[in-house]
């Protein structure tokens, strides 16, 4: 933008508060006089009216700003189901095999936009991250100032699940609680603690265009707008300044990983915005102790009834305070678990553009090509990942069996078998380890909202471990079905526990209209329509 226009439009105002080069635009403070007055400056195409409206209390985010905290007392010694959940929600994104592969991130620079990054220096999770000076850049965009470590401590949660590590023993590094802690830092404050003001998204916009030219590759933005500025009507990724400015981002090539928003048991329920942007990888939460949508994580469409999320991860984690490690649940940690994952696994393929990994993080998917408004596509895995060769058709696992009345979807047998499962015997390189199983009837049940427990608690002093390692969850074997009409918008769906080959009955009548029944069961996805 030319100095000479944007200095006659400082002279007519009260104040110029964003200078924007991706929209060739000016934010400013002005009164309906200087407003009519800047129309006829030469080089002011348009003058649009910014709307105000401030809430004096915390917004309905995904980043949580005093975040849902599941109970662990400050400085009380890690427990063996801590050590469990830290190990559980990085290797339910296959953070093992990266590992074992050298990819954690290293020479990927990941962008991190939030309130406040409060005690992260200090902090002992992020002790080799400052040593190695992998925080390359910070700035605050609201007070215009480098320091990024005062205010709220949001932003040092977030973090833990990108590169923040467990206790280790002496010269030895914990085991990491995100999957990538080689990855390079842009660290910049973009929020107010309770306080929702317009100028957040203006700042999130300058801080975009920041990370940009500082060269980041991932943007992770646990944050989203809801009620406190728009109408359900408006999430359709156009209406809101955060999610045109995401999409600029992705155009210009970066890949932006959003949270999906904390409102699935609220009224507001669905996702919020920049997660309803088109090019943004928006990520709902799952529940470690059964695998599925957890309650709390926003639903999809968006309001013009594009699919989302595209993706989702644990929305229960261990993660880091500002001086201590705790249990929280937000979708704003389900977001840099697979930023982290999608910093990998770019760092592997740096041969694709940023929108063709998003699409091959959407296809890597466990539940891909199937899809709903509570899981997306599911978790992204590496084994699935930009395979070089063309995968096998899938095997079919079920059979469509229609009826006068009704299509029923019956298990085959084969695929009704569960297979022996081997225990490992050694915890996998820099992973937590754990101690020994007790009985299954002392775990908790699947409705407890807690992490999972599938053994009795007992303390670890930090810099020690447990000795004995656990195996994943043993989730059960879930059907998930959709029904969808001809343009693909879903009318139902559903995930259920197989525990019979008659699993679900769907009537006939709901078929006619043109809508496909979908379903999806061990890796085989199959539709039906009349």
């Amino acid at each position: 933008m030319r100095a000479d226009y944007v200095a006659a439009i400082q002279s007519r105002v009260d104040t110029v508060t964003l200078v924007s080069r991706w929209f060739n635009a000016v934010a400013c403070r002005a009164t309906a006089a200087q407003a009519a007055a800047l129309r006829g400056l030469p080089g002011v195409r348009a003058v649009v009216a910014w709307p105000y409206r401030e809430a004096q209390v915390a917004a309905h985010e995904a980043s949580d700003q005093v975040p849902q905290r599941l109970p662990l007392l400050p400085h009380k010694p890690l427990s063996s189901n801590d050590f469990l959940l830290a190990r559980r929600q990085t290797a339910h994104l296959d953070g093992p095999a990266l590992r074992a592969a050298g990819l954690e991130g290293q020479g990927m620079r990941i962008a991190v936009f939030d309130v406040g990054f409060k005690g992260l220096p200090t902090h002992p999770a992020f002790q080799e991250l400052v040593a190695r000076k992998h925080i390359v850049a910070t700035h605050d965009f609201l007070r215009n100032a480098d320091n990024v470590f005062l205010g709220g401590s949001h932003g040092t949660e977030v973090m833990g699940c990108l590169a923040g590590r467990l206790p280790g023993g002496p010269g030895v590094p914990g085991p990491c609680l995100g999957l990538a802690p080689a990855a390079d830092y842009l660290l910049a404050r973009t929020e107010q603690l309770h306080r929702e003001r317009y100028a957040e998204e203006e700042a999130w916009l300058a801080a975009v265009e920041w990370a940009d030219r500082l060269g980041a590759d991932v943007i992770n933005s646990s944050l989203a707008y809801t009620e406190q500025r728009y109408f359900p009507e408006q999430m359709d990724g156009r209406r809101s300044l955060i999610a045109r400015a995401a999409n600029l981002a992705a155009r210009k090539g970066l890949l932006v990983v959003s949270a999906a928003g904390n409102d699935g048991d609220d009224d507001w329920v669905r996702i919020g915005t920049p997660a309803d942007a088109d090019s943004v990888l928006a990520i709902g939460g799952l529940d470690p102790e059964t695998g599925l949508h957890v309650d709390f994580s926003s639903y999809g469409p968006t309001a013009d009834r594009r699919p989302k999320p595209n993706l989702a991860a644990f929305g229960i984690v261990l993660t880091t305070t500002t001086d201590d490690y705790e249990r929280l649940e937000g979708t704003s940690f389900s977001s840099p678990l697979v930023a982290g994952f999608a910093a990998c696994l770019w760092q592997k393929n740096r041969q694709l553009t940023a929108m063709q990994l998003f699409q091959a993080l959407e296809k890597s998917a466990d539940l891909y090509p199937y899809f709903d408004y509570a899981h997306g596509f599911g978790r992204p895995r590496l084994a699935n990942f930009a395979l070089p060769a063309p995968t096998p058709k899938p095997v079919p696992t079920f059979d469509f069996v229609p009826h006068d009345s009704l299509v029923a979807v019956i298990i085959r047998p084969e695929a009704a078998l569960r297979p022996a499962e081997m225990l490992p015997l050694v915890a996998e390189q820099s992973g937590a380890v754990l101690p020994s199983l007790t009985p299954p009837e002392d775990a908790k049940s699947a409705n407890d909202n807690s992490v999972p427990r599938v053994g009795h608690e007992q303390p670890v002093a930090p810099g020690s471990a447990p000795l004995n390692p656990l195996p994943e969850p043993n989730y059960p074997a879930y059907l998930y079905w959709n029904l969808a009409d001809r343009r693909g918008v879903l009318r139902r769906y559903e995930a259920r526990a197989v525990t019979q080959r008659l699993v679900v009955q769907v009537p006939r009548r709901l078929l006619r209209g043109g809508d496909v029944l979908r379903v999806h069961f061990k890796g085989y996805t199959g539709t039906y329509s009349e």
